[in-house]
């Protein structure tokens, strides 16, 4: 049998069917591994083996070899098959390869963590055509972690933000997040990648683009295009922050990991090539832990497949879906059928005054304000808004469903809890009119005498007034800041001009203010040359004069 011959058999095995028009000859690049158990794949796989085969020498060293090995016939080995991405030549790839290989056990938990999720991703990536590396993202973005939360509010596997999220159709409510939702992020995300792609053209520029946002990476290369460089990702990386510029590195890091984890001396976790979860509706509300009890899982296992839900309640319509095991699944439904107790034990509660207290609430209800404040996270000495749904424990006098329509559209707000008014002094400075007073400080003329037990409509000097002041709302003192600082910009715009004014003039005052000092200046050293003279002169008369008086003196005496 021919070298040819041999691999057409093999993947002619591997597939289970047989055609006539396979092609002649066979590359790792054209295998589609059969989607189905590990155990009919391996049985696959030892038929193949089985066939007379000759030229073993020439077998050795092609790819086949390493994608189709016993202990990589599973989704590993697929993701491998569809690697379509140009390998990434940069410094920093190598500095990730080692990082990761001196943790081997990181890299394992991490992909232990994936394994639940990985099928799915695979799936859908070869439904769109997509590279298959773009499974292995999540490991950057979030170790596979589902719940996984960055400082800049990102959320779920694929790290979406908030209006990221919103502008994908992905649901962030009081009573789930779309965002750590398995199947919606995962559509999200690889529409989101789609489009990155057909901007620019290249998939390493848009994954810094899924990092760093198209509009930076735009601007990137508009700073390379000027400098005369190459559109490349490591072209415009200088331009990048660091992260990312890390952060395509990272992935061919973990990508070269992946294609020969021995090398590196780790150890992937087995994922079967078939999925791992299924998904089940729903009838009513359930509360989380009755639905793992009834799932006959652990609380954190239900939770690493819906983390979309709260902690609490999985609420909503039909619709909802839970993501379950296939075991687990008939699990749940048996159990379903035979529980007799309630599925849920919370409600909803919406607000529909403008400022109410979770204590007033709570009292209505009969409850503690505790285990609403825990429940959804309001902070203490606070007041919840209007149109705000909080999930409140059902009672005996409000046990009803949570509305559809409200958990679609449910929002929590609060605002610091505050009271009415503050009081204030007012030292009266001279004779006024308590109608003055009473406008400046928003309150009424009745108030103003209540308040001070006064009769009269005027008050005298000296008089102290008590004043209650109505606080102001969160938006009003926000606009009024606003407008104090527009003000305050305009008063500084003003007296920068005044400044620039006065500077001309002082500069042109200084410049006449030096002539006049000069001219003073001269005029003074004149006249003191002047007095000199004169004083020298006067000298020279008196002591002619006291000589001449002297002589006569003399002459006197002689005679």
């Amino acid at each position: 049998m021919t070298y040819k011959t041999r691999f057409k058999f093999l993947v002619l095995a591997l597939a289970g069917c047989f055609t006539l028009s396979a092609p002649a000859s066979v590359f790792a690049s054209d295998i589609s591994l059969p989607k189905y158990s590990k155990d009919a794949q391996l049985a696959a796989f030892h038929s193949a083996a089985d066939l007379d085969l000759i030229g073993d020498d020439a077998y050795d060293d092609d790819p086949l070899t390493e994608i189709l090995s016993i202990n990589e016939v599973d989704v590993w080995g697929r993701i491998r098959s569809g690697f379509a991405i140009a390998d990434l030549d940069n410094p920093l790839v190598e500095n990730h390869m080692n990082y990761f290989a001196r943790r081997p056990d990181y890299f394992q938990r991490t992909t232990q963590r994936g394994s639940k999720y990985l099928f799915h991703i695979v799936q859908e990536l070869e439904k769109r055509n997509m590279p298959t590396e773009l499974a292995l993202l999540p490991f950057i973005e979030s170790a596979y972690n589902p719940h996984a939360r960055s400082i800049a509010k990102a959320e779920g596997l694929w790290q979406f933000i908030p209006s990221t999220g919103r502008h994908y159709d992905l649901a962030q409510n009081a009573f789930k997040d779309e965002r750590r939702d398995i199947i919606s992020s995962t559509e999200a995300a690889l529409t989101y990648l789609q489009r990155l792609h057909d901007m620019f053209g290249d998939w390493q520029l848009a994954l810094a683009s899924y990092n760093w946002g198209e509009g930076s990476v735009m601007r990137a290369i508009k700073k390379a295009e000027r400098a005369g460089k190459p559109i490349t990702f490591n072209s415009i990386s200088a331009y990048m922050p660091a992260e990312t510029r890390n952060y395509v590195p990272k992935l061919q890091a973990v990508k070269n990991l992946i294609t020969n984890p021995r090398r590196y001396g780790i150890d992937l976790p087995p994922v079967e090539n078939q999925p791992y979860f299924v998904t089940i509706g729903k009838t009513r509300d359930i509360d989380v832990k009755v639905a793992a009890r009834l799932a006959e899982m652990s609380l954190d296992d239900f939770r690493a497949l819906n983390p979309q839900f709260g902690p609490y309640v999985i609420a909503g319509g039909n619709e909802v879906k839970i993501l379950l095991p296939k075991e687990n699944a008939e699990k749940f439904r048996k159990n379903l059928s035979l529980w007799t107790r309630p599925l849920s034990s919370w409600t909803a509660y919406q607000v529909t005054s403008p400022r109410e207290k979770v204590e007033d609430i709570a009292a209505r209800l009969n409850i503690s304000p505790d285990v609403i404040r825990q429940a959804n996270n309001i902070p203490s000495r606070s007041v919840l808004k209007f149109g705000s749904a909080i999930l409140v424990p059902k009672t005996a006098g409000y046990d009803r469903d949570i509305a559809p329509e409200l958990v679609e559209n449910a929002k929590l707000a609060w605002e610091r809890d505050l009271p009415a008014t503050r009081l204030v002094t007012v030292p009266v400075r001279k004779p006024a009119r308590l109608a003055s007073i009473a406008k400046r400080y928003r309150v009424s003329v009745a108030e103003l005498k209540s308040w001070n037990k006064i009769n009269g409509d005027t008050v005298k000097k000296g008089t102290i007034l008590k004043v209650h002041v109505p606080y102001r709302s969160a938006a009003a003192t926000t606009r009024a800041r606003t407008k104090a600082i527009r003000a305050a910009d305009v008063r500084t715009s003003r007296n920068t001009r005044a400044s620039r004014v006065k500077v001309v003039m002082d500069a042109k005052n200084t410049a006449s203010t030096k002539k006049g000092l000069v001219k003073s200046k001269n005029s003074r050293t004149a006249r003191a040359t002047l007095s000199k003279k004169t004083k020298s002169v006067k000298n020279q008369v008196s002591a002619q004069q006291t000589k001449t008086r002297k002589t006569a003196a003399k002459n006197r005496k002689k005679a």
